[in-house]
């Protein structure tokens, strides 16, 4: 299909008015594809704003813009009215560096962020992960702190940074993000898998975790359940908070680490926010509760 005049003067009105311009499948804030999602998430990192063209809204421009730039998959990214190219090509040169310049931005940081991989994770992805000719694990972190792993070929601009022996890859983007998280394998009623708890957060912790940190002594493990739930099941050594009380646990120093646990680890969850809100640094929630504790731990406590 040839393009028209009219769409072609509408393409050029939006290039001429918008020094960069993304067209894609959905808005920036709420794209409508996995190609857009990369694409706007670069942009989203560099550029305070730019006008992103949802090309499912509007046929003649999702076709037309094929032909105009003679390039046949979306998105398409154009800066001061030059065709840059799709989301693979605007993620390369994220890496390298040649995107900032390009749109006059600073170049990237490519400080190697400190992480922790937890010896449940470190073993859990040993078992998985294939060998390195098939491809190494790559960590993205978008601005909303959505974390996704994947395995793919070693990039030539990646930043490394490794914990408990695991080379994890990322772009400068996610590398940022990255600072201070702590990467642990933990098991939910939903399934199981890798967990991300970024500093100043909830952080997750599984069963196994849990077992080997009370084994240790160096956790304070809170139920926040009701005396009649608790009556019906407890984990040897949790104190309970309806005991305690909110206030005098307050008073306790910051940087103590408190595991908080329920029935299924989501009321639990509310709790430990409230005190990461209150400034304690070390928050945890027990990943799907007392139940999972039964299931993976310690089969004599009872499941309700």
């Amino acid at each position: 299909m040839s393009l028209d005049t009219e769409t072609r003067t509408r393409i050029e009105h939006l290039l001429a008015e918008h020094p960069v311009v993304l067209f894609m499948k959905g808005q920036p804030e709420q794209p409508m594809c996995g190609f857009s999602a990369a694409a706007s998430a670069v942009l989203n990192d560099l550029l305070p704003g730019y006008h992103g063209v949802d090309v499912l809204s509007d046929p003649a421009i999702r076709e037309g813009i094929k032909d105009y730039g003679q390039w046949p998959t979306i998105p398409q990214l154009y800066v001061k009215g030059e065709l840059i190219g799709g989301a693979d090509i605007i993620k390369q040169m994220y890496a390298s560096g040649e995107l900032h310049q390009l749109l006059g931005v600073a170049a990237p940081d490519r400080t190697v962020p400190e992480l922790t991989l937890t010896d449940a994770a470190a073993n859990a992805i040993r078992e998985h992960l294939p060998p390195p000719a098939e491809g190494v694990l790559h960590l993205s972190i978008d601005g909303h702190q959505q974390a996704g792993f994947t395995l793919a070929p070693a990039g030539d601009y990646d930043i490394v940074a490794e914990s408990n022996g695991i080379a994890i890859h990322m772009d400068p983007g996610s590398a940022k993000r990255a600072r201070g998280v702590v990467i642990d394998w933990v098991k939910t009623v939903g399934g199981e898998g890798l967990a991300l708890s970024f500093p100043g957060s909830v952080k997750s912790m599984s069963t196994s975790t849990l077992k080997a940190r009370l084994a240790k002594g160096d956790v304070l493990l809170i139920d926040v359940r009701p005396a009649a739930a608790r009556a019906q099941a407890a984990i040897a050594g949790a104190v309970a908070l309806e005991e305690i009380g909110e206030t005098e646990l307050a008073q306790r120093p910051k940087d103590q680490a408190i595991v908080f646990h329920c029935h299924l680890g989501k009321s639990s969850r509310v709790v430990a926010e409230r005190f990461v809100g209150l400034g304690f640094r070390d928050v945890y929630n027990l990943e799907g509760g007392i139940d999972a504790w039964s299931t993976d731990v310690d089969s004599s406590v009872p499941r309700y």
